[in-house]
């Protein structure tokens, strides 16, 4: 998955540097009230005044695009709060005002701007679709690149997603990878289900060695894979950021799926079919040599019960359960 350039201010952020221009990140560390934007969101700034992404929907950008300026000429990085009024906050789209605590980091060798080497070493991890974490201490600027396992307050925040402020002054920066669905069967029901996946910030791949099915007329502008599916799973190395759905029905097809995924780190599994159906997935699969610790992993029949009937209230069942999954799995 190509990162949007609104996803991307890390690598746009080393880019600049590497052409000479000079750059410098805005992070959001703290929000209190109805903030525009949430805790991590970024903003690149260039020598030039170049700028892309957000830190406050257009309330202080510009006040933070001239701190940054002169903290590309001083090297040194800064703390900044804005109180977005009411009447601001209206403008931007929201009911109220709040705070924002946003830090100023120059990019550069000299401490204490941020080192290139550091950022070097996030936008690698993230282009390998690894988790990591940028730890950054708001009293002497020191900072950490941190990995799942190395640190618990930043393992907690790895599992919401989300970054924050620690008691201890540090600012930690999540950065997870994209979130993936694969959905295996190029059915109805997979038609409703990646519009709203993508909605959702996921990135949708289909699955059907049917051509029929999985076509591009059905799909138009998603990712397809005619291939079988363990085979096609195996090349797309689902990782901890990943959700597959088996949609189907046929044993043919979803089987092959279902006991790739139980091998891999998923964060969820969801197979459509009725009860009778899913006990004879569960007989096969047991029958395969699968534990009930691995088939408990499986989430069927798929989707909250919602009282879903058309292929579209299905397809929100679906997400429902998943994004359940994800925030509180």
């Amino acid at each position: 998955m190509q990162r949007d350039p609104s996803d991307s201010i890390p690598e746009i952020a080393l880019d600049w540097h590497r052409q000479g221009k000079g750059a410098a990140l805005a992070t959001v560390v703290e929000t209190w009230g109805s903030a525009p934007r949430q805790a991590g969101s970024q903003l690149a700034i260039s020598g030039g005044g170049e700028i892309m992404g957000s830190v406050s929907g257009g309330c202080v950008e510009g006040a933070v695009v001239t701190e940054a300026l002169a903290a590309l000429e001083d090297g040194t990085p800064r703390l900044l709060t804005f109180g977005v009024s009411d009447e601001t906050a209206f403008a931007v789209g929201l009911a109220c005002g709040g705070t924002i605590r946003i830090l100023v980091e120059p990019v550069g060798d000299a401490a204490p701007a941020l080192p290139v080497s550091v950022l070097e070493t996030v936008v690698a991890a993230r282009s390998a679709r690894q988790a990591v974490a940028l730890a950054v201490n708001l009293t002497d600027w020191s900072r950490q690149v941190l990995s799942p396992g190395a640190d618990a307050a930043a393992d907690a925040r790895f599992r919401m997603d989300r970054s924050g402020s620690e008691e201890d002054g540090r600012f930690i920066a999540i950065h997870n990878p994209p979130l993936r669905l694969v959905i295996v069967g190029a059915v109805h029901i997979a038609q409703a289900l990646v519009s709203i996946a993508r909605t959702c910030g996921y990135d949708p791949t289909i699955i059907d060695p049917r051509s029929a099915f999985g076509s591009a007329a059905r799909f138009p502008g998603e990712t397809l894979i005619e291939d079988w599916p363990d085979e096609a799973l195996a090349a797309l190395a689902p990782d901890a950021r990943t959700a597959i759905v088996t949609l189907t029905h046929d044993p043919k097809l979803d089987d092959p799926a279902i006991r790739y995924a139980l091998g891999a780190p998923v964060f969820y599994l969801g197979c459509l079919g009725s009860t009778k159906t899913h006990a004879k997935r569960l007989e096969r699969l047991r029958a395969a040599g699968f534990s009930e610790a691995d088939i408990a992993r499986i989430h069927a029949p798929v989707g909250l019960d919602i009282g879903a009937k058309t292929p579209a209230e299905i397809a929100v069942s679906v997400m429902a359960e998943i994004t359940h999954a994800l925030r509180k799995g």
